[in-house]
């Protein structure tokens, strides 16, 4: 089992920044990816950003140039920089870990960005 623990969601202005960070604990030798996914109001959840355990990196095109994903797979820890932020950015947002054969979620942080 792994356990995902998310901080550093909260209210911004359009064009502000934030930082979020998620920290595994449990059976984290098995994970080989992690992910930031996003949930706004009245939408399903969708991927915003993965970085595997060879720190390869990849983006939903909707957040290119204003999202960057880091962190250390091995060392349990991930965070997502949001720049540039946008009111349609304002969402739940979840980290997941990934191992073979399963996901696992945390319970997420909001993030809101006032127009």
């Amino acid at each position: 089992q792994v356990q995902l623990v998310e901080s550093g969601g909260g209210l911004v202005q359009t064009g502000g920044s934030l930082r979020l960070s998620c920290a595994a604990s449990g059976t984290t030798r098995s994970i080989t990816s992690m992910a930031w996914y996003r949930q706004g109001p009245g939408q399903q959840r969708k991927w915003v950003a993965t970085i595997t355990d060879s720190g390869s990196t990849g983006y939903t095109n909707s957040v290119k140039g204003r999202f960057t994903i880091s962190g250390d797979v091995a060392k349990n820890t991930v965070y997502l920089q949001m720049n540039s932020l946008k009111p349609t950015d304002t969402a739940v947002y979840y980290c997941n870990a990934y191992t073979t054969g399963k996901g696992y979620w945390g319970q997420g942080t909001q993030v809101t960005v006032s127009s």
